[in-house]
């Protein structure tokens, strides 16, 4: 019988990390009127009037600028935003050769989405079918395929809770009980130390340092020229890396990605090598 290969799970945000702005700046607010900064004030005015949530805020503001100026809100219609999306250099082809990687080490390479942004614009991306799974925003839609309330919602800390459905392999976001039941941890499919996550701001500072703290490894990624803006997460020890979001072979990303991988595939292998030895002194 095959020995099953281990995996190592690449998380990622996405707006900003994979795309280059907010996926609602491409398409959905220029086609409201609006600027980008005008929506975001608004939503954020919005949240600290009422004292809301601030990514139930921009949801509940989506469908209400929508209605206004009498936008289509169906399902359909946010999924068709996707393919606006600008990805930063590489993410096309980064997904197969980071695969091919993985498999060359011994390892399976798993991919998953955490982002505040919405899934059905993800869904609509060229890139949606190289993920495992896409754990986002979410509206859910009345008799007449109209959006009409949000159905999941991701924020900051929320986050987290991702992780640990990736390390458990409790994937169905209704599934609390199986989440939340004690698993050891030698029977959990994604442990920590095989989780590499990747964002690019605050708003990924609590799964940043889960991983990290964890054994993983966190990654900051950045726009050219805005440094700044990451910088005091390696400071504060928050990430393990900060580096220019370009996904190319042979780019700096690519090359620490690849190293953290050989890594970690070759503590997989000790591991293994230990348990075997153990298993053969008990018999």
């Amino acid at each position: 019988m095959a020995t099953k290969k281990p995996i190592i799970a690449l998380m990622y945000d996405f707006d900003k990390t994979l795309c280059t702005t907010d996926m609602q700046a491409y398409t959905f607010i220029p086609n409201l009127g609006m600027s980008a900064d005008e929506f975001w004030k608004k939503a954020s005015d919005l949240a600290d009037h009422k004292k809301m949530d601030r990514i139930l805020a921009y949801m509940y503001l989506m469908l209400d600028e929508a209605h206004i100026h009498k936008k289509p809100i169906r399902r359909n219609d946010f999924v068709a935003l996707g393919k606006d999306l600008e990805l930063y250099p590489g993410v096309v082809e980064w997904f197969d050769r980071i695969n091919q990687y993985g498999k060359e080490k011994g390892v399976a390479v798993k991919h998953y989405i955490i982002s505040s942004g919405l899934r059905e614009i993800i869904e609509g991306s060229s890139i949606y079918k190289k993920f495992d799974d896409v754990f986002a925003g979410e509206f859910l839609y009345d008799e007449n395929g109209v959006a009409c309330w949000p159905k999941n919602v991701v924020n900051y800390t929320t986050k987290t809770q991702f992780l640990f459905r990736i390390n458990k392999g409790v994937l169905d976001i209704s599934n609390d009980d199986d989440l939340n039941r004690y698993t050891p941890e030698e029977d959990r499919p994604v442990p920590f130390r095989n989780m590499i996550y990747i964002g690019d701001g605050l708003t990924d500072v609590p799964c940043m340092k889960l991983v990290k703290v964890n054994g993983g490894c966190s990654i900051a990624v950045y726009q050219s020229g805005k440094l700044s803006k990451v910088k005091d997460l390696i400071l504060d020890q928050r990430v393990n890396f900060i580096e220019p979001a370009d996904y190319s072979e042979g780019s700096k990303l690519d090359e620490i990605v690849k190293d953290i991988i050989a890594n970690m595939a070759s503590l997989e292998k000790l591991k293994a090598h230990t348990k075997s030895q153990l298993s053969a002194i008990k018999k």
